[in-house]
């Protein structure tokens, strides 16, 4: 016999505490809602975790509007456009002129840390380090967690709603029968090497760079702590790369005749990103719903991911509060169309702005020309500036009228 088991009952149990699924428990709880979340890292170590962020202003409208916190406001950097750079030169595409919107720069640990404090305040039920996690029963009216406690007690979670927010390695989506889920993905063949590096910004907003060397990100984290990409070989060990070696590599990408010139410092973290573009259709399994990079994910060059995160929890929340205000299901049943509009958009921006930027090793000169003639073209027309504008700032929520 197994251990004993403890039974918790909420209408929706969350199995995810980072962005998606704390943002869903908060929203659920302003309805009056309740909802329990597992986890099965702990708070230092999702904390701690540095990862990007470019916020939509969907996004910071939900953080702040939402009752969160106003700290994106007030520690996150607003951005009103980008540079593209090729041939030496940096074109800026100015989101404000274009498109009358901006985007924030502000990391995702630190929407962690709001949304975790958030429901600290409202006492939201977050279960943090838990192990053995399992979903069960997902096509009866009751779908199940259950999992070990940091203490060793075992618990299941009895709920109405189960949601899958554990990221692209969690367990929810693979408990889809492989039948009942169709997975769309494709392979990069190349990697994002990246730097944290203790120095000045080196431009006021972000460089997206196409050069005959590979692709090069110069982004910032902080007045006194920068962030940086270039493209690599996916078997590309960053041990092996001394830091002048990194720098000399990144200022040959960004070479040009205007003399532009990174400001370099101590390296303090060398990390190699993999990347795909992938999608599981549906959304939905039972009683299950997918979140976030549960149920897709994108290559980093459009700023995409945890804003997808995000819209998806929005519209999920719509639907879940439709079902318990009226009774109805017909927002819930239709999450997972709603969803994937917006999912295969983002995708197609991802796509476009990754084969844009990026080059293949094996490309021929027709290739890398052909990237270049679409890079000028997007410059050249106010039309294209916009489009691009448009998409990396965010598109309108995806309503439920």
């Amino acid at each position: 016999m197994g251990a004993a088991r403890t039974i918790l009952k909420a209408r929706v149990g969350i199995v995810g505490a980072g962005p998606a699924g704390l943002m869903l428990s908060h929203l659920l709880a302003q309805a009056g809602i309740e909802s329990i979340v597992v986890e099965k890292r702990d708070y230092h170590t999702i904390r701690t975790t540095h990862r990007a962020g470019i916020l939509e202003h969907g996004s910071v409208r939900m953080l702040t509007e939402g009752g969160v916190s106003n700290r994106v406001l007030t520690d996150g950097h607003r951005h009103d456009g980008i540079d593209l750079r090729f041939g030496g030169a940096s074109h800026r595409i100015d989101f404000q002129d274009l498109v009358g919107e901006s985007v924030w720069l502000y990391p995702q640990n630190e929407v962690f840390v709001d949304l975790a404090a958030a429901r600290e305040r409202d006492s939201g039920d977050v279960r943090w380090a838990v192990s053995d996690t399992e979903v069960l029963d997902l096509s009866s009216d009751t779908p199940k967690i259950r999992f070990t406690d940091a203490e060793g007690a075992v618990f299941e979670v009895h709920c109405d709603i189960l949601v899958g927010a554990d990221g692209s390695q969690g367990i929810c989506r693979r408990a889809i029968p492989a039948g009942q889920r169709r997975e769309n993905f494709i392979e990069y063949p190349f990697a994002w090497f990246g730097i944290l590096t203790e120095a000045p910004p080196s431009a006021p907003e972000l460089i997206y760079t196409n050069s005959g060397r590979g692709f090069a990100l110069i982004s910032q984290r902080s007045q006194t702590i920068q962030r940086m990409y270039f493209q690599a070989d996916p078997d590309e060990n960053p041990d092996d790369w001394s830091e002048e070696q990194i720098w000399d590599e990144l200022q040959r990408r960004v070479d040009g005749p205007d003399g532009f010139e990174l400001k370099r410092g101590p390296i303090f973290e060398k990390t190699l990103l993999k990347f795909r573009s992938y999608v599981c259709e549906p959304l939905r399994y039972g009683k299950m719903f997918l979140a976030g990079d549960a149920g897709h994910t994108v290559p980093p060059t459009g700023a995409k991911g945890l804003n997808l995160a995000l819209a998806d929890v929005q519209v999920l929340f719509e639907a879940v509060e439709s079902l318990y205000a009226t009774g109805k299901t017909n927002l819930l049943d239709g999450y997972s169309e709603r969803a994937l509009a917006r999912v295969w958009r983002a995708q197609n921006f991802s796509y476009w702005m990754t084969s844009m930027l990026h080059t293949r090793a094996d490309a021929s000169p027709f290739e890398r020309k052909r990237a270049l003639g679409e890079l000028a073209g997007v410059v050249a027309s106010r039309h294209g500036s916009a489009y691009l504008a448009e998409a990396y700032t965010g598109w309108p929520a995806t309503t439920s009228k």
